[in-house]
């Protein structure tokens, strides 16, 4: 799974409960090094990430261009200034606003493990 966010505590945090709940989490400070990792990680099942980034990608954008480039990828994505509507994401995004509960991120995780 992959942790796209460019406040690095918070970044820190979230694979810090990732990890400790089993998954293996790899980390991203924009959507540019995300894309570079998708590209070279072909295990990565999840994406999380901001929508709010550096650079010209956002995180609302990523997330379109991996449901284009990796279908199969599950996405969450959070922000704690935009509210999303469901028709703003891709397909089969789960949102979260921020600041939200790591057991949030965790029960998402889970059940699509589950699946």
């Amino acid at each position: 799974m992959l942790i796209v966010e460019d406040e690095v505590l918070l970044r820190w945090s979230t694979v810090s409960v990732i990890d400790e709940t089993g998954f293996n989490a790899f980390e991203a400070g924009s959507a540019v090094e995300a894309i570079s990792i998708l590209e070279r990680q072909s295990d990565v099942w999840a994406v999380v990430t901001d929508v709010q980034m550096p650079g010209s990608i956002d995180g609302l954008k990523l997330a379109h261009l991996i449901r284009t480039r990796w279908p199969h990828v599950k996405i969450v994505i959070t922000s704690g200034r935009v509210r999303l509507r469901e028709d703003d994401m891709p397909a089969g995004c789960q949102y979260l606003h921020k600041p939200y509960d790591p057991s949030q991120l965790i029960s998402i995780l889970e059940a699509w493990v589950t699946e």
